[in-house]
């Protein structure tokens, strides 16, 4: 009975501490919102649907969330408005058909987002044109334009990676929403060459010979001209990107296993599939080139999973120390496993405190983020969502500064004072883009409290207006800083005090 009681102890105890430690202040605390399959979206009307997309952001924004990772071309197709590729069927049921009465759901959610004070980045898939063989393509779709630069591959149909006008096209896309639209950030997940069909083998063997042999490549390097292929695409596309926005990120979400043990002895002590070898990708290389801004690897796994454990890849990702930005794709479900020294509590404790305590893991994109504003059920003992709100991202969180693009700290607010019920504060206007606002962060203390924008504890806003009205009566309780954070996250000092 002794042992039994000291062991209880002890894990209260642990569990006590990991749930006292403090949020960071700087943190990435990405969601995934998926159009892909989303069957439901095409029988609501816009109101319905533009409510849905806002009180998710609402519960994410009550999660601690600061970016949207937001899908807008699942399919060689636009959830957005395009001359390039016709609307998608995940929106009006049609491919092709726009929306009636019309709207932009990428411009919506844009502006909604940065609204209340997180990014959001684009998701795209840039090879995928179909999930299944029965889908109908619009007349309009460049595949009957350009039927060579595709290729059919169990029941779907991709571009051809090996094609540059299929690299050329997927960069025009690209180009086409930086430039229009105010995105944060490009973001490609896990699809590169197709997940291998068994007993299949993706027929490129034309576009292999055509281009092989003159980009350098012999008869037995077919797999290396594959990740070449791919790895020519991300260069160009961080260019373009670059060229025409400097600020905005590149990210991509690999598979979470980047090579086995047994295929490289740098790889992971894993037994799957291998995102190098089967999907064509080394995106670690590309980190190290300076061709992406961050990476998040897919760890949809528990903590002692035979094949691919989290605990070791996680560590994995960490030790290797790619350059660029670190963030885990978590599989939300994955935290209701059981921990493995107690069967009583789910993993999520070891899993919080493996990505805090990981000196290069910069954050967490949860998947799917549409689950969040799911009803809890009765009776379910995993509520993630409450203990995000309450413990894990309880404190606002600011994204980790993108030093690499631009590590200038932009200057302070100009002048701050106290206007018609609010605090209200300019900047100093400049042309130098990397340096304009992207938004501001307002702190409170207590009226003799040392001011210390050190401390997340006392963000109480992160906003793009220009005023902050406090709550509650203004008896001089409490005073109010208010910093400027530039589009690389780099952040500003203080402004003078202002006591409400």
């Amino acid at each position: 009975m002794k042992k039994i009681l000291s062991a209880i102890l002890l894990t209260l105890v642990v569990s006590a501490t990991v749930f006292a430690q403090e949020p960071p202040k700087r943190e990435f605390r990405g969601a995934w919102l998926h159009i892909v399959g989303n069957q439901k979206i095409k029988d609501m009307s816009r109101e319905e649907i533009q409510q849905w997309f806002t009180s998710t952001l609402d519960t994410l924004k009550d999660c601690g969330c600061n970016a949207i990772i937001f899908q807008v071309r699942p399919e060689a197709d636009a959830f957005y408005e395009s001359s390039l590729e016709p609307w998608t069927r995940f929106l009006t049921g049609e491919q092709g058909k726009a929306p009636d009465p019309y709207w932009d759901p990428l411009q919506f959610m844009i502006d909604e987002s940065h609204a209340r004070g997180m990014e959001l980045h684009a998701w795209l898939n840039p090879y995928r044109v179909t999930t299944n063989d029965k889908e109908q393509l619009h007349p309009d779709h460049l595949y009957f334009r350009k039927p060579e630069i595709f290729k059919r591959y169990g029941k779907q149909l991709f571009f051809d990676p090996g094609e540059p006008e299929a690299r050329d096209f997927v960069v025009k896309v690209i180009a086409d929403i930086v430039t229009r639209y105010d995105v944060d950030a490009i973001h490609f997940d896990d699809y590169f060459y197709p997940y291998p069909v068994k007993y299949e083998e993706f027929h490129d063997d034309a576009s292999f010979i055509k281009y092989g042999a003159s980009q350098g490549f012999e008869y037995w390097q077919k797999n290396d001209w594959r990740r070449n292929n791919v790895e020519l695409l991300i260069h160009q596309i961080n260019d373009t990107i670059k060229a025409i926005k400097p600020w905005i990120r590149f990210g991509i979400s690999p598979f979470g296993i980047h090579r086995n043990v047994s295929d490289d002895p740098k790889g992971s002590k894993t037994n799957g599939l291998s995102n190098y070898e089967q999907l064509f990708a080394d995106v670690p290389g590309w980190a190290d080139k300076g061709y992406i801004d961050y990476i998040v690897p897919q760890l949809y796994w528990k903590i002692g999973h035979a094949v691919a454990d989290y605990e070791v890849l996680i560590n994995w990702w960490n030790d290797s120390n790619f350059k660029g930005h670190l963030y885990i794709g978590q599989n939300i479900g994955s935290f209701n496993a059981p921990d493995l020294d107690n069967p009583e509590i789910t993993q999520t404790e070891r899993k919080m405190q493996l990505e805090r305590d990981l000196p290069n893991v910069d954050g967490n994109v949860w998947w799917p983020g549409w689950t969040f504003n799911n009803p809890a059920r009765e009776g379910d003992k995993f509520r993630l969502k409450d203990s995000l709100q309450t413990n894990y991202q309880k404190n606002i969180a600011l994204i980790p500064a993108y030093t690499d693009l631009d590590s200038v700290e932009p200057a302070p607010v100009k002048s701050i004072k106290r206007s018609n019920g609010a605090i209200a504060w300019t900047v100093t206007p400049t042309d130098d883009v990397m340096q304009q606002p992207h938004f501001f962060v307002v702190y409170r203390f207590a009226a003799k409290e040392k001011i210390d924008i050190a401390n997340s504890g006392k963000i109480v806003k992160i906003t793009r207006d220009n005023s902050f009205k406090p709550e509650g009566k203004r008896d001089g309780k409490y005073k109010y800083v208010v910093t400027v954070v530039d589009k690389c996250w780099n952040e500003s000092t203080a402004s003078k005090a202002i006591t409400w």
